[in-house]
């Protein structure tokens, strides 16, 4: 092979982001969040803030996680020129942008936008998933204090309270707080404010893990009509409570994963007044492993059978409170469904860099971070207009729908895009681009006859319908009666 450099070719290795380019620029999410920015500069030789907001997008999809990486897309004048950038903007030029932008703006800037990206998609039951995740930190950002961390202990950190769709997986909001403010009534300001920004589309119920079962976020929850399915921690009142039913002869028969359920009323020290609880229980018939320490140093694993005696049996048991009307048998269930948002918590964090891009200050932590949250946001409704009947995680469909080796020829005034995809399955990108461009061409359909719809709320509706059969209305399973 003979080698030459050519370092003046317009080339890009993201040539695909020319078809979401089409889709931001089709629906104007891009253009209206952009127009809504309160960056503002006063010399004339300062960058326009639609390349700074670009850029920062375009190191979101690229995978990136610190603000060096941008270094790796500055020589991509392809990408910058499908989102109507003038320029991709250094490192530097991007961090002191968002140094500019106060905490007050950013957030009347930012949050609105979460809600457009997710608030005509709420017709449907859905359910509001709330829920904590760390950020461990290397330095001595503002913020960083030692608290909850159990992946990486005694490490400084932020915490980030995020507001989930479950059934969507779809980000309405996230708050970064120091490493000490993990619990829930951190949290509890920033839940309500949401629910009565909701108005008529509030959740068909709201679901959170043992964190939330407290006291702070049941009158939150309850002093606003909403209904909610939350775990108790295995306090000793708890435990005292689960030793009674266990006891009664009224279990519910066992359903698909083998689970019982019983129902009683509960008043732990703190409470106001006694509440709904439903314990679940369910067998656990073997594979059964220990793991100690011995003498602080050396891990030891100690497997055992089912049970230590004969005739002996072992249970695994949760407790929620809840107030929801769904029958009793459903509720295992409703709670087994929320590991799908520990999933989609884990893609924000490891897939989309919601736990990189940190500074000094905990203020561009935040902008960054509801940055990050909106992009995928975008991202996930194009991957649902391309592909409605499943969810493709970024770490799958960036390397389908964005990598493509691509060669710009500009002739005639006219510039042409040769895209060369390296991806295993090209041969079905052809048909995913297909549904995006009919997606779309339902959208300009729509505008010219209506002219007052939204764009994006159009498109939200319309990717919605295609996926509806598979997602289908929140509710109990159909083999359960319903309830008053």
């Amino acid at each position: 092979m003979h080698v030459r450099w050519d370092v003046g070719a317009a080339a890009t290795p993201h040539g695909q982001l020319v078809f979401f380019a089409e889709f931001l620029a089709a629906t104007g999410v891009f253009e209206r969040w952009v127009s809504g920015c309160p960056l503002e500069y006063r010399s004339g030789n300062a960058p326009d803030k639609r390349d700074v907001l670009g850029t920062l997008m375009m190191g979101m999809l690229a995978g990136h996680r610190r603000y060096a990486h941008i270094t790796a897309l500055r020589g991509d004048a392809v990408a910058a020129q499908a989102l109507g950038m003038n320029k991709v903007v250094s490192e530097d030029a991007l961090r002191r942008a968002l140094e500019r932008v106060d905490e007050t703006a950013s957030t009347a800037w930012m949050r609105p936008a979460l809600m457009h990206s997710v608030r005509e998609a709420l017709d449907k039951p859905w359910v509001l998933d709330i829920d904590a995740t760390i950020k461990p930190l290397y330095g001595r950002q503002e913020g960083a204090e030692l608290g909850y961390n159990p992946a990486k202990p005694k490490r400084p950190s932020h915490v980030l309270h995020t507001f989930w769709v479950g059934n969507l997986r779809l980000v309405l909001d996230v708050q970064v707080s120091s490493g000490k403010q993990h619990t829930s009534g951190h949290a509890r300001a920033a839940l309500g404010r949401l629910l009565d920004e909701l108005g008529d589309k509030r959740p068909a119920m709201v679901r959170g893990d043992s964190g939330y079962g407290n006291e702070g976020i049941l009158l939150e929850l309850e002093g606003r009509g909403q209904p909610y399915l939350l775990r108790l921690r295995q306090t000793a009142n708890v435990q005292r409570l689960v030793a009674r039913q266990f006891a009664r002869q009224d279990w519910s028969r066992a359903d698909n994963q083998g689970c019982q359920m019983v129902e009683d009323q509960l008043q732990l020290h703190g409470w106001s007044k006694k509440r709904r609880v439903v314990i679940v229980r369910q067998r656990i018939r073997g594979g059964i492993a220990r793991e100690r320490r011995v003498d602080d140093k050396q891990l030891r694993l100690e497997l055992a059978g089912p049970s230590v005696h004969e005739g002996e049996r072992l249970w695994e048991y949760a407790v929620m409170v809840t107030d929801v009307a769904y029958p009793i048998e459903a509720i295992g269930q409703l709670y087994r469904d929320r590991a799908d948002c520990e999933n989609g918590f884990d893609e924000l964090k490891n897939q989309w860099g919601m736990s990189g891009f940190t500074t000094q200050d905990i203020n561009r932590c935040q902008t960054t971070a509801r940055a990050c949250a909106l992009t995928y946001n975008w991202w996930s409704w194009y991957c649902r207009a391309a592909n409605p009947s499943a969810r493709m995680e970024a770490i799958t469909s960036r390397p389908l729908l964005l990598a493509a080796v691509g060669k710009a020829a500009s002739h005639a005034g006219q510039t042409t895009l040769y895209l060369t995809p390296m991806h295993g399955k090209a041969s079905i990108l052809k048909s995913l681009i297909a549904n995006v461009r009919a997606a779309l061409q339902h959208v300009r359909l729509t505008a010219e006859q209506f002219k007052t719809k939204d764009p994006w709320a159009v498109l939200m509706r319309y990717v919605s319908d295609k996926i509806a059969p598979t997602l289908g209305p929140f509710r109990p399973p159909d083999a359960l009666p319903a309830t008053g």
